[in-house]
């Protein structure tokens, strides 16, 4: 009876974040009205398929998943696999390959809480440009990184538009997965010095870029670099389904060239891309 509680107050929770009527979630799990209300009020014990179903209707995250079905008294069906398994080899080789093709220029790839897993060369020379070395192995959470008064925030001129857009983002993701470690992200990300301000900053009234940019300075260096974020298509493993590769261009044609230029003075240790091995997990702002 309490595992029925406990599932029927997750599934009612997820109904609600995702904005869901009972009857539009009925329709859209394939079954009555009634025998989901019957779920939701712990009346009606399901099976581990209709857990499954219900998830896949709510579009829930896998690790949401195995969490629902826990709460339903069933095992988890999803699993987690270290970045680095030998079952993950072809998609490591993909993700080399991803960071590979975007140099001279910035690639990173990030797990759901902004922690580094791996980057490739242009990411280093930027970090080193920007703070300097960064002690092999190290773990790097991007999140910080941006947001902190301390880290890339001295040379980020535009830090206040940036870490508001960053900020809400994060939001949303706490929103969608109502997990502890997403809250946890945010109420840190928002404890720090100047973010309430940015994000009840007033919109600039003159017409917007078409993407934001990330305006770097240091010294007589400029930088305008925007961002793409992408993700693993039809993920069947928790690491690969919160897996973000984002790759960073430039926006003009002087930035283009300075990561050109950093590339050629280290080109005895260039060829092929030598993305660094996953970060262990944890939080660090440098």
């Amino acid at each position: 009876m309490s595992q029925q509680h406990d599932f029927a107050a997750s599934l009612r929770g997820w109904r609600q974040r995702k904005g869901y009527s009972q009857l539009e979630l009925a329709g859209r799990a394939d079954i009555s009205q009634r025998h989901l209300s019957f779920l939701e009020l712990g009346r009606a014990a399901p099976s581990r398929d209709m857990v499954i179903r219900l998830a896949t209707a709510l579009d829930v995250p896998l690790r949401q998943q195995n969490a629902l079905l826990v709460a339903a008294g069933f095992a988890p069906v999803w699993r987690q696999t270290d970045l680095g398994a030998p079952e993950l080899s072809q998609v490591r080789h993909a993700l080399d390959f991803m960071l590979a093709q975007q140099e001279p220029f910035p690639a990173v790839v990030v797990d759901r809480h902004w922690n580094l897993l791996l980057a490739n060369s242009g990411a280093g020379r930027l970090v080193e440009f920007l703070v300097g070395p960064l002690a092999s192995g190290a773990p790097v959470n991007l999140a910080d990184a941006l947001v902190a008064p301390d880290v890339l925030r001295p040379h980020l001129t535009n830090w206040t538009e940036v870490a508001a857009y960053f900020v809400r983002s994060v939001e949303a993701d706490a929103a969608a997965d109502g997990t502890a470690g997403t809250a946890d992200l945010l109420r840190r990300l928002r404890a720090y010095n100047g973010v309430a301000a940015a994000l009840g900053a007033q919109p600039a009234t003159s017409p917007p870029d078409p993407v934001l940019p990330m305006r770097f300075r240091k010294g007589n260096v400029q930088l305008q670099l925007f961002t793409t974020i992408a993700t693993l298509g039809i993920p069947q493993d928790i690491t690969l389904q919160e897996l973000r590769i984002e790759s960073f261009f430039p926006m003009d044609e002087e930035t283009a060239q300075v990561f050109r230029r950093w590339a050629a003075s280290t080109s005895t240790h260039a060829g092929a891309a030598t993305p660094s091995p996953p970060a262990p997990a944890g939080r660090s702002r440098y």
